[in-house]
């Protein structure tokens, strides 16, 4: 087929491919364009047939329920991104879907977002290195991605008509930070505008972040794509730089004509984004040669399930309560009959799986009985139900409770209103402490928990995040130490849900001011010298680690070689994330305590060691200067601390840049 240029097109045409033909389709004019079909994303493919692409609900195909985006963050593996993306390209591939509108690399500002579960995490630095490996993963089997939700998409109350209001530091640092760092080391085929405005102005006609910043400064040579209903006239759109309006908006064609006519726009505007399209076609196309089945439905819920073990955290462990010891177990809770999978919205999974019962799984590797009750029905919570259940808890030294939240409490559209569990939950397991000294508690959530009234009572605590299909599996391994806990937090835990975050549910007259600035998450908490239940990068395992030997190698101004070793001091092999920050001492400007600057995951023999090195750069040092529009490094003393989370600091070394005196204000 003979490639169309923007001259091959009538007028008519070209505002026409502006707008999607329905719901997940672009124009192709009887023939004339190569079919580009889209579907959504990020934790499996959800995709609807050709034949229901026009009619909202149609039925999707039923495809594997991957580890969602929390989860995957919290596994601090960069290859467990890129194996996610593979297995849902692989999906993408047998369903013949062009572009997995996914990921989201939004930052968690409050972890009361309702699609934090969409989200890697707090830290830019974190979401920008998990992103760019997840890109990779879908588009290296010749998928399209779609970057999203660009930008400043942190609530999802009234998230088509509140305004996000950030100053230029803070968009570029944190929000913006993640594009930036993906688009530095690959090529998204496509960038998602988010639905919110940011300050005043809707995304989709927002020429300063959708031209200005993203294609003149990130360098991006994709297309920008409105989310579903986010471009609200179409002509002030184009002259913003969106390149494509989705899905079919049937007044769009007239509102650009009409601007044509009025001299409001020009062709050449119009010119601009179908030259746009017509390149992100025929890349699409150029893509396809790449495509190739590389997993039956068993090895992608083989992978996972390795994915989803990698990704559990181990918040507490007293006693040693895990693993489990071989003895008559109860299982109390629905969660372990019909786990929680995945957060709601256009990111649910429709499964081709069965999940087994947690029960099952659990009797079949401890080699006991283990008896089961669901205790969080509604009929269930009865004080005769209650007293029932405290009874056959009283009859077993280790009882596990699996509790957490389902897509009714946790879904897009809407943000949660609390970070507490539901009442029925934390009666449930205030019960069975009460006669119980051994009680293990599972939590399904997508963000942080609360869990100030219960973790003084039970032995262990283990998240489980969403973790697809995966979930009673990698559970199962986990409690019975067929495998290691090595998952370590991707946000701070808080004690309440405004210790240190915004409240993202109060924004008066849809204002939702940006106060905080750069302190968000860890960065806020350090600043304000807060308590925190489980601090950013938190994660035990079943064995110690000790840290030694801090070394710091100078290869360049601004270039460094941290080396360090840790030592396994169990008997067991298991895999550590050591977390590398830097801080600056004395700066002129506001700066965080310390940040993320690097990390590592390495598997550590029992009693062994391993040498790990990360490199630091000139990112590592530098702050946005708004005066000069740029990154800047200010000459002093930095510190450099290595640590098994953000408040877990084993070793430190301090550093001096001294660049010349022409790079710097007095």
């Amino acid at each position: 087929m003979k490639k169309v240029t923007v001259k091959d097109l009538t007028l008519e045409e070209k505002v026409s491919l502006l707008t999607g033909k329905d719901i997940w389709r672009l124009h192709t004019f009887s023939g004339k364009l190569p079919e580009v079909f889209v579907a959504d994303g990020p934790h499996g493919l959800r995709m609807v047939s050709r034949e229901n692409a026009g009619n909202w609900g149609g039925e999707v195909y039923k495809t594997t329920a991957m580890p969602n985006v929390v989860n995957v963050a919290n596994t601090w593996n960069p290859a467990c991104a890129y194996e996610t993306g593979k297995v849902i390209a692989d999906e993408c591939i047998e369903h013949d879907a062009d572009v997995l509108l996914a990921p989201g690399v939004n930052i968690k500002r409050s972890p009361l977002c309702g699609r934090n579960f969409e989200y890697f995490s707090e830290d830019p630095y974190l979401a920008g290195v998990m992103g760019v490996e997840y890109v990779k993963g879908v588009q290296d089997k010749g998928v399209g991605t779609s970057l999203k939700h660009y930008a400043l998409n942190n609530s999802e109350n009234d998230r088509s008509s509140m305004t996000a209001e950030a100053d230029e530091r803070t968009m570029r640092e944190i929000y913006l930070r993640p594009f930036e760092l993906i688009l530095q080391e690959t090529k998204p085929t496509t960038v998602m505008c988010s639905y919110n405005k940011v300050n005043g102005i809707h995304t989709s006609e927002n020429r300063y972040l959708l031209k200005d910043i993203l294609r003149d400064i990130f360098g991006f040579d994709g297309i920008v794509i409105s989310d579903w209903g986010a471009c609200h006239n179409r002509w002030k759109s184009v002259k913003a730089a969106l390149d494509l309006c989705m899905p079919v908006k049937e007044d769009a064609d007239a509102q650009v004509m009409t601007a044509l006519k009025n001299g409001w726009i020009s062709e050449a505007d119009v010119d601009y984004c179908v030259e746009n399209l017509l390149n992100f076609i025929y890349r699409i196309q150029d893509m396809k040669p790449l495509r190739k089945l590389e997993f039956t439905e068993e090895q992608r819920l083989e992978k996972a399930t390795a994915i989803a073990t990698e990704s559990m955290v181990l918040l507490q462990n007293e006693n040693s309560a895990l693993p489990l010891k071989k003895i008559p177990t109860l299982l109390l809770g629905r969660m372990a009959e019909f786990p929680a999978a995945c957060g709601g919205g256009s990111s649910e999974v429709s499964s081709c799986h069965t999940h087994p019962h947690l029960k099952d799984l659990l009797a079949e590797k401890l080699g006991v009985e283990v008896t089961f009750r669901s205790a969080t029905e509604p009929h269930f919570n009865g004080l005769t139900a209650a007293r029932e259940c405290m009874d056959l808890a009283a009859r077993f030294d280790q009882v596990v409770v699996v509790v957490g939240e389902d897509t009714s409490l946790v879904c897009e559209g809407m943000n949660r209103t609390d970070i507490k569990l539901h009442p029925k939950h934390l009666q449930l397991i205030d019960n069975v402490t009460r006669v119980c000294d051994n009680v293990i508690v599972v939590i399904e959530a997508g963000s942080a928990v609360d869990t100030s009234e219960f973790q003084d009572k039970v032995n262990a605590i283990l998240y489980a995040g969403y973790a697809g299909d995966a979930v009673n599996y990698a559970l199962s391994d986990l409690l019975t130490g067929a495998a290691t806990p090595s998952g370590k937090l991707s946000e701070t835990f808080p004690y309440e849900k405004d210790d240190f975050c915004p409240d993202i549910n109060f924004t008066p007259c849809g204002v939702d001011r940006y106060v905080e600035g750069i302190f968000v998450g860890y960065r806020g908490a350090d600043a304000m010298d807060a308590d925190v239940l489980y601090p950013f990068g938190h994660g035990l395992s079943y064995v110690n680690f000790r840290y030694e030997n801090l070394q710091a190698e100078k290869k360049g101004e601004t270039d460094y070689v941290i080396s360090y070793d840790i030592y396994n001091e169990g008997d067991m092999d298991a895999a550590e994330v050591s977390q590398v920050y830097v801080g600056q001492a004395a700066a002129r400007v506001a700066r965080p305590v310390k940040e993320l600057k690097a990390f590592s995951k390495d598997v550590i023999p029992a009693r062994g060691k391993k040498h790990v090195s990360v490199t630091l750069d000139k990112s590592a040092f530098a702050y946005y200067n708004v005066c000069l529009k740029d990154w800047h490094v200010e000459n002093g003393a930095f510190t450099v601390y290595v640590g098994a989370s953000s408040r877990d600091i084993r070793l430190k070394k301090k550093l001096i840049v001294a660049l010349p005196d022409e790079t710097q204000f007095t």
